[in-house]
């Protein structure tokens, strides 16, 4: 035993002597060569952004020198390249008396697509990261979000902070420009962005891009009849951006939500579909994905905001609107809370022990009230993770599954 032990000992001193010689040779060795990682030729579409690595160690990525030779796109310190305008550029990086360029084409949405192909483009896709290229990609019908399908239910912050007992909704929208929306944890830290006149399907980002914009994704049309052949957003068009009245006379197993003007309040909502992998919760729609490329099962998810004052204005500021969501068809709802997985408590009809949709059998609990406060800071750096909420035919419950959130 005493034997092996010892033996052992030996071992792993030697691997860490070879481990550390090997730093020291690295930190020795002379930069020889300096390669930019990819194509020698690469084309962008106005708007786009990339970001163009080397083969150097990271401990000389500071004293990279980057430049362009040309107006039609832009370059950073860090390598990272912005199509301006159509044309042609040469980007260059030096370290001491090395360097390596590339040669970056810089062409219009159209042209892209028909140098690339939407296939080739979703094979190798990233989300957008500037409006400019947003836009860009929109003119085409191209995404600028995730392209994850949702499942029905929303991932929920496992830390959802309070104040004096009600849950807080953050209070201070983190607008980078007028263009552009960041997505926060439950402690102000950004996760996301999302950029006006994007295309976008997952929850948090439609209801992030309705609640900063007081609009929808430029995926979305107002009918809820369009076909996805018809349509160049394809497997991603999502529909119906209509009037929501919220008349519990004629739905009285519906909630009273807050000021809505179908009830007598002061306040016009508005609603539009969020396509999920499917809603099992409502036997009156087939539990399908909602867009297959082909054709679009609706579903019972909903998002339902605030849209016009009573003066008939569109309401701009979010800290006076409110966002809601629905994945039972209007039995029950959660707020937006404007963070990454901030969705309140739930209310409503199944909530209160009705049942789904009835006329005759209903017991919609009221509006469960948020304070509009400030988030606070994290303690100690803490993580957010999310919780899945799903749905029971006999009750609403959480899943004691954690899945990846906002950190």
């Amino acid at each position: 035993m005493k034997l092996r032990l010892r033996v052992g000992s030996v071992i792993r001193c030697l691997l860490l002597l070879l481990a550390l010689l090997g730093l020291f040779a690295a930190c020795a060795a002379p930069i020889k060569a300096l390669e930019i990682q990819g194509e020698d030729r690469i084309t962008l579409m106005v708007g786009e952004t990339v970001t163009l690595t080397t083969d150097l160690p990271p401990q000389y990525i500071k004293d990279l020198e980057w430049s362009a030779s040309h107006t039609s796109v832009s370059v950073d310190a860090n390598g990272r390249v912005t199509a301006v305008s159509e044309g042609k550029a040469i980007v260059t990086v030096c370290y001491k008396d090395l360097s390596d360029r590339v040669l970056v084409d810089v062409v219009s949405p159209s042209e892209y697509l028909e140098l690339v192909g939407r296939e080739a483009f979703y094979q190798t896709y990233t989300v957008a990261d500037s409006y400019g290229e947003a836009l860009a990609r929109s003119e085409q019908g191209l995404m600028s979000g995730s392209l994850t399908v949702p499942a029905q239910a929303p991932t929920l912050a496992t830390v959802q902070p309070r104040l004096d007992g009600a849950l807080i909704r953050n209070s201070q929208p983190a607008y980078i420009d007028e263009n552009t929306y960041a997505v926060v944890d439950a402690y102000g830290n950004e996760v996301l962005r999302v950029y006006r006149g994007g295309g976008y399907i997952t929850l948090e980002e439609v209801a992030a891009y309705v609640y900063a914009f007081g609009e929808v994704p430029a995926n979305y049309v107002e009918g809820k009849n369009a076909e996805p052949e018809d349509s160049p957003w394809g497997e991603y068009l999502r529909l119906n951006h209509t009037p929501f009245s919220g008349d519990t006379d004629r739905y009285p197993y519906e909630p009273v939500l807050p000021d809505i003007s179908g009830c007598g309040g002061e306040l016009d909502y508005y609603e539009i579909d969020v396509g999920t992998t499917g809603t099992d919760c409502d036997p009156r729609y087939q539990a399908k994905i909602y867009n297959d490329g082909e054709t679009i099962t609706r579903g019972a998810a909903r998002i339902v905001y605030t849209r016009y004052d009573a003066n008939g204005d569109a309401i701009l500021d979010p800290n006076e609107k409110y966002l809601f969501y629905t994945y039972n068809h209007y039995n029950d709802f959660q707020e937006y809370l404007n963070y990454y997985g901030g969705w309140g408590e739930l209310f409503g009809n199944v909530t209160g022990g009705g049942t789904l949709s009835s006329r005759e059998d209903y017991a919609p609990t009221a509006y469960v009230s948020t304070v509009r406060a400030p988030l606070p800071a994290a303690p100690n750096g803490e993580a957010v993770t999310a919780a899945l909420l799903f749905y029971d035919p006999r009750r609403w419950q959480y899943a004691a599954w954690l899945v990846a959130g906002a950190a």
